[in-house]
């Protein structure tokens, strides 16, 4: 297990600046999430970590000690890629003890390590298959267990589930978070799905163009956005926004001229239409089972969505709605800061 301090980190492919002084503490044995849009920099950061990238300028610090020009190799890191990278000519046994092989462990050392990974990822059966006798889900859990037996101080995850169906992501993703728990290991992990960065982690990451938007627990970040972009990427459907012009009077929170008001689509509770903040008509209704998606534009042309009880709602219906204010959140148009 090991602590990471990453300071001022940038990076430049030529004259364009792709990272833009990045400053991150990440904790012994946490279970760090990035998380952004596609091109946010969040998988450069991470290979940055491994030092498959080279870094501008700044420096990482593995438990204190600056790495910057240490080769991947003797970083005590070790990276779970999103293709999986197995090689086809061998066993599931050989793909865990081929790392360890190179770097000239002992025989019995490798055979303990590799049948101990083996047992906690619940692939011992499968030691003498080769990867195209596995499933997906398998595959991948031979690519961890490949991490595993290195013993690293720090696991790298780059979008590792991006390749599997959905159930298997939810399996895999339950699978990954039971290893952290076991292993108590430091590990950060790459992906652009939210749900993931919401069920797996300690700390989330929010990257945007390179910089660091929100640092927090995933319960800070939904609860408390620091910003317009935050409030919309974390959270399924993303935040409501509402200028003041599509709110009616006496809404029960002050929304300023220049600002606006944010409500997450299970904060917003029906009303009847004199007690009602706004009101929208509904466009789709989209049923889930325990719930329905009640897709709405306001009369300014603003579409937004409210997460409802199941009901017969017709498109075309007007509906009127309220929310508790302290469940609201204001932001400032033109920056996007919470006000």
């Amino acid at each position: 297990m090991a602590s990471l301090t990453i300071r001022d980190v940038r990076k430049s492919y030529g004259p364009v600046q792709v990272m833009h002084g990045i400053d991150l503490d990440i904790e012994d044995g946490e279970f760090v999430v990035f998380v952004g849009p596609s091109g946010c920099g969040k998988s450069t950061l991470l290979r940055m970590i491994a030092g498959l990238e080279d870094i501008t300028s700044g420096t990482v610090a593995i438990d204190d000690n600056v790495v910057n020009e240490v080769a991947p190799s003797k970083r005590e890191v070790a990276m779970v890629f999103q293709t999986y990278a197995l090689y086809p000519h061998m066993t599931v046994y050989k793909n865990m003890a081929f790392g360890l092989q190179q770097i000239k462990t002992p025989e019995d050392e490798i055979d303990r390590r590799v049948k101990a990974a083996a047992e906690v990822l619940q692939i011992t059966d499968y030691l003498d298959r080769s990867p195209r006798n596995l499933s997906g889900g398998q595959r991948q859990r031979v690519a961890i267990g490949r991490a595993i037996v290195r013993d690293p101080k720090v696991f790298l995850f780059d979008e590792p589930l991006s390749n599997l169906d959905a159930a298997l992501r939810v399996q895999t993703r339950f699978e990954i978070s039971k290893l952290h728990e076991r292993l108590g290991s430091t590990m950060i992990y790459v992906t652009h799905d939210q749900v993931e960065a919401m069920t797996l982690a300690d700390k989330i990451v929010v990257l945007r163009d390179g910089r660091v938007e929100q640092v927090g627990s995933p319960t800070d970040l939904y609860d408390h956005p620091d910003n317009m972009f935050v409030a919309q990427f974390i959270g399924s459907p993303k935040m409501n926004f509402f200028v003041p012009a599509e709110l009616d009077a006496g809404v029960g929170v002050q929304v300023g001229a220049g600002q606006v008001l944010g409500i997450r689509p299970e904060h917003l509770l029906p009303a009847t239409e004199g007690e009602g903040w706004l009101s929208g008509t509904v466009d789709l209704v989209e049923n889930l089972g325990e719930y329905v998606l009640v897709h709405l534009t306001t009369r300014e042309g603003n579409s937004f969505v409210a997460k409802m009880e199941r009901t017969a709602i017709k498109s075309g219906t007007t509906l009127s709605f309220k929310a508790d204010p302290a469940m609201t959140h204001r932001f400032d148009e033109a920056s996007g800061a919470r006000v």
